[in-house]
């Protein structure tokens, strides 16, 4: 005879409200999909895929560094691309201040957001050199939040960068991870860790840090 598992009365309770607001969380968004496009479409985070949003601060941080950045141009100096890597909570403010933004995201509910977006699996890096080749060389600044804090993952990361920058020499680089990847980071892309901070909406337990290759501390405006 089978023997009937049950959970206590509170639990039950408990586990029916979560997924009852999992359900209601997720209507919303196939309804935001279905009725938004481009940077008007909404996304919760996805902690399986260790989505964690920046905070409204940070967003604005990183936005005013992308606008200045835009002030230094000339008119002969060309289009200026951007390239987003796992880190789509800034798309929306970046995308506000500037055309020419892609998103690179394993996430294909961002597909919400048109031909901006670009399906990316850090997976495929390592062995196709020719992975996401129409992008290679294409981007002048490139922000990136590997999901990981694995040093395969920094490594992968690395990669996709180095193929990504039009100029490595020129094109601008912003990592943002755990203080504990740097040896991995700094090993692999000329970087230096800065005293800008990155914040999420949600509190994190590791150390968070940011990476470049220019001097991003001159960009951030001190509050």
């Amino acid at each position: 005879m089978d023997d009937d598992i049950s959970l206590p009365a509170d639990t039950l309770a408990i586990l029916n409200e979560f997924l009852l607001e999992r359900s209601k969380r997720e209507a919303e968004e196939e309804s935001q999909i279905a009725n938004k496009t481009g940077k008007d479409a909404h996304f919760e985070e996805d902690w399986q895929l260790s989505q964690f949003w920046y905070s409204t601060e940070t967003k604005h941080a990183l936005r005013d560094v992308v606008r200045k950045l835009l002030a230094e141009r000339t008119e002969d100096s060309g289009d200026f691309s951007i390239a987003l890597l796992s880190c789509p909570s800034l798309y929306k403010d970046i995308r506000d201040i500037h055309d020419t933004v892609h998103i690179f995201e394993f996430d294909q509910r961002f597909e919400a957001y048109g031909t901006d977006f670009v399906h990316y699996d850090l997976n495929c890096v390592g062995s196709n050199a020719d992975y996401l080749k129409e992008h290679h060389h294409q981007y002048d600044l490139i922000v990136a939040d590997p999901p990981f804090l694995s040093q395969e993952c920094i490594a992968k990361t690395c990669e996709i960068i180095t193929r990504l920058q039009r100029n490595q020499k020129e094109s601008k680089v912003i990592l943002c991870s755990g203080e504990v990847v740097e040896p991995w980071l700094t090993a692999r892309l000329p970087v230096l860790k800065c005293s800008f901070r990155p914040e999420h909406e949600r509190n994190l337990g590791n150390e968070f840090v940011s990476y470049a290759n220019f001097n991003l501390d001159e960009y951030i405006e001190n509050k």
